[in-house]
């Protein structure tokens, strides 16, 4: 069955639907979110993007991140998703939204407006393998300096709103002390 995406403007305001695939080939602007879990540590859960995905395979990514359906409400694609890709259920509250575009080796184009959602949980994550190929808790500092010395092994959207989720991240999840 096709996979419905909303196609956005550039204030989020949706304007019509298309197949998920058809989508990503023709790079055209869509609603997406990424999702960033921390443990009471203020550590973040990562997951590896499994080998099999359709872009981006194998790389270090936030915890989950998709696409809501066409017709269904954000935080249902959020918590529907959190359950398939991380086998987690965990309170999550926004954070930011960010606009990037990034094209793959693949030929295929992300244009995203991307929500960003926040939580906390110390659950351990049971992963479904054909989404997600490992998972690593770690401290922002680290993440920091792997962003910067290996960027090669994280996606391109992580990059992009590192600065971002650092700074809405400390005020509410991490650990000022291991900053």
């Amino acid at each position: 069955m096709d996979e419905l995406l909303i196609l956005v403007d550039d204030k989020d305001k949706p304007w019509g639907k298309l197949e998920k695939n058809q989508v990503h080939q023709l790079g055209l602007l869509h609603r997406a979110f990424s999702v960033f879990i921390f443990n009471s540590k203020g550590e973040l859960l990562l997951q590896q993007r499994a080998d099999n995905k359709y872009h981006s395979p194998g790389l270090w990514t936030n915890t989950c991140c998709s696409h809501p359906r066409f017709g269904e409400e954000l935080k249902e694609a959020i918590d529907r998703r959190l359950r398939e890709e991380m086998g987690l259920v965990c309170e999550t509250e926004f954070a930011f939204s960010f606009v990037y575009k990034a094209e793959f080796e693949n030929g295929l184009i992300e244009h995203e407006f991307d929500h960003v959602y926040m939580g906390q949980s110390n659950n351990r994550p049971a992963p479904n393998l054909t989404e997600v190929k490992n998972w690593k808790y770690i401290r922002l500092s680290e993440l920091e300096n792997e962003l910067t010395t290996s960027p090669e092994k994280y996606s391109a959207w992580l990059k992009i709103c590192f600065s971002k989720l650092r700074d809405h991240s400390i005020k509410k999840f991490t650990v000022e002390a291991e900053l």
